[in-house]
């Protein structure tokens, strides 16, 4: 299974096309950083909350929270990100809060470059490499927002990187007992910086691929290079466990973060009520089958190109075993990757609790694989790539068309969503009809898809998704009841009316059979404890609050709904989004209190 060392011109049209594509990658990921409505993980207003309050009390430890047992759910590090990058609350944005996790990833991005092109000596090969990693889902989901992937996913990726440059600088003769001894207190250092982001077991994966990597590609390999090896991997796992440890150290709590962090976050994760093998045979998404098809479920619309790479190493594999390829070895570089990917995977299948995430610090070894195996891929996984990227855009078209028929968004917007709409349609009928542009094409298409979904959730950034300035101005210090249904949602009213106190209750409730009151009561109840009073409509019909007129409406805004009721979503209503993804959220309060016109 060599990869393919193609040495062509520093720059042709092919080159230079695919440096233009990894711009609009970059472009994709910076355009629309601070959007209400990014692709990501329910957890980050959690985080968000946390790193505020912490900053607030003007401390970096102990952690703060009102949450619950929603307090030491990370390590400090992550939130330390966002409090530096918010200036301690002075510049408390989205976009603040992000860019520190939007620089890990082009860096991450910009080391699969360099180690691509120290492979193939090849610009556009390099460019395939670190395109394919930005077009992968998971990366644009959890590569760019505040939570724990972009960072961690560095730190813990510096090890394998620094071994593949070693490898690859040593090319001719390696050192048979692999990475001296300062490299590995320096990459144990960076393991470290990578726990203090996520958690201490991420050691396991990131040890053990760093051990095994070695071993296997050891020229020389006998007992004494083994134990060499093992002893300065043990080391580097020290180190990196003694940098996570500092947090005991600093936290004038350590018994809380002992019972919450590695008791209530960790452990939890190693039991279930279920029965470990009925979850891991029978567990549906937690199942050890669905943790197989991590890789594939994080490339989001390139699943199927994964799914290619799967079958040329299947097609290897059987090859080797018909003994069709003679004495056949690998290159060093090679079984780094996949030691890479292998390890991270066949460790995430052991907890009792799996996710696809979990295996995100190993999705810069897979664009890597792709790209050195971008011609041997079939083209017709490309083509079902290329379809499915398609459908998406048709899909985000049709929303950009039926918001602005709700009055969301200018008519520039909107040109601008079908433009990008069009062009990646153009592209897709190019991949379509010329196959020798099917693969870049396939690329292209998937990042025009993540372009136009910033695009069509730009307008709700803008005045239509946000309270005018006369409505909020007024309101400062007041206590206003917000819809919560999930962990830390209310946080994210502090982007919208800063400068407030926030009371969640629990939106969703109010629509069920079991609710303890109707939601008129319900309604009338917090307006009468609350200065104010977000409130989102029940169903789709409702056109007004139903405390009207016994309340003032003082300013409205559109909203997407990112949850729906069983039947909500029908054949019937799919082509009309306006029916079920959008509605109006209302900032009330009580008539008599409207009319005194500052909060009690």
């Amino acid at each position: 299974m060599h990869a393919p060392s193609p040495r062509q011109p520093a720059f042709n049209a092919s080159t230079l096309a695919w440096l233009a594509l990894l711009l609009l990658a970059v472009s994709a990921y910076v355009f629309g950083l601070g959007g209400q409505y990014n692709p990501s993980n329910g957890d980050e207003l959690v985080y968000t909350h946390i790193a505020r309050l912490t900053a607030a009390s003007n401390h970096w430890l102990p952690l703060v929270s009102e949450l619950d047992h929603m307090r030491n759910t990370k390590p400090p590090l992550l939130f330390w990100h966002a409090m530096v990058a918010g200036d301690w609350g002075r510049n408390w944005s989205m976009t603040a809060l992000r860019t520190p996790s939007l620089i890990y990833t082009m860096l991450i991005a910009g080391a699969v470059f360099w180690t691509l092109k120290k492979i193939t000596h090849d610009l556009r090969s390099a460019c395939v490499a670190a395109c394919v990693y930005l077009a992968f889902f998971c990366t644009f989901r959890f590569g760019r927002t505040f939570l724990t992937s972009a960072p961690e996913t560095f730190w813990l990726s510096l090890p394998m990187f620094w071994l593949l440059w070693h490898r690859l600088r040593h090319d001719a003769e390696p050192p048979t007992n692999g990475l001296g001894w300062p490299a590995h207190i320096g990459l144990g250092m960076a393991l470290g910086l990578g726990l203090a982001c996520k958690s201490f077991a991420l050691i396991a994966p990131a040890a053990t691929a760093l051990w095994c990597s070695q071993l296997l590609t050891s020229p020389a390999l006998n007992w004494r290079v083994a134990l060499q090896i093992s002893v300065k991997v043990s080391l580097s796992a020290a180190i990196a466990l003694g940098v996570f440890a500092l947090w005991f150290v600093l936290d004038p709590d350590p018994g809380a973060v002992w019972q919450e962090f590695v008791i209530g976050e960790n452990a939890g994760k190693l039991s279930n009520s279920q029965g470990y093998w009925h979850v891991a045979m029978l567990g549906g998404g937690f199942s050890i089958w669905a943790q197989l098809l991590a890789y594939v479920q994080n490339a989001g619309l390139l699943a199927f190109v994964v799914i290619g790479l799967a079958v040329v190493g299947l097609k290897f594999g059987f090859q080797v075993w018909r003994h069709e390829m003679g004495n056949t070895t690998l290159s060093p570089h090679l079984v780094i990757l996949l030691v890479w990917l292998a390890v991270w995977l066949i460790v995430f299948t052991l907890p009792s609790q799996r996710s696809a995430r979990y295996v995100i610090p190993a999705m810069p070894a897979l664009a890597m694989l792709i790209a050195l195996y971008w011609e041997r891929i079939a083209r017709r996984w490309f083509l079902l790539s290329l379809l499915l990227s398609g459908l998406f855009l048709g899909v985000l078209g049709r929303i950009g068309w039926a918001a602005h028929e709700l009055g969301i968004g200018t008519s520039t917007e909107l040109g601008a969503t079908l433009l990008t709409v069009a062009a990646g349609f153009i592209l897709l009928i190019s991949g379509l009809l010329k196959p020798a542009w099917t693969r870049a094409c396939t690329v292209a298409t998937c990042l025009m898809v993540y372009t136009c979904f910033s695009l069509t959730t730009a307008p709700l950034n803008g005045p239509a998704g946000h309270y005018p300035d006369e409505v909020t101005a007024p309101l400062n210090k007041a206590r206003i009841a917000v819809p919560s249904s999930f962990n830390g949602q209310f946080e994210r009213f502090q982007f919208l009316l800063p400068g407030n106190r926030f009371v969640p209750y629990d939106g969703d409730a109010l629509a069920r059979a079991d609710a303890q009151l109707p939601p008129q009561e319900e309604l009338k109840r917090l307006l009468a404890s609350h200065d104010a009073v977000i409130w989102l409509p029940l169903t789709p019909s409702e056109q007004a609050p139903p405390c009207v007129p016994a309340c003032t409406v003082l300013g409205t805004r559109w909203e997407v709904k990112g949850r729906h009721q069983s039947g909500e979503i029908t054949l019937a209503n799919l082509w009309y989004p306006q029916s079920w993804l959008f509605r109006r959220e209302w900032l009330l309060a009580r008539a008599t209190h409207a009319a005194d016109g500052e909060p009690h």
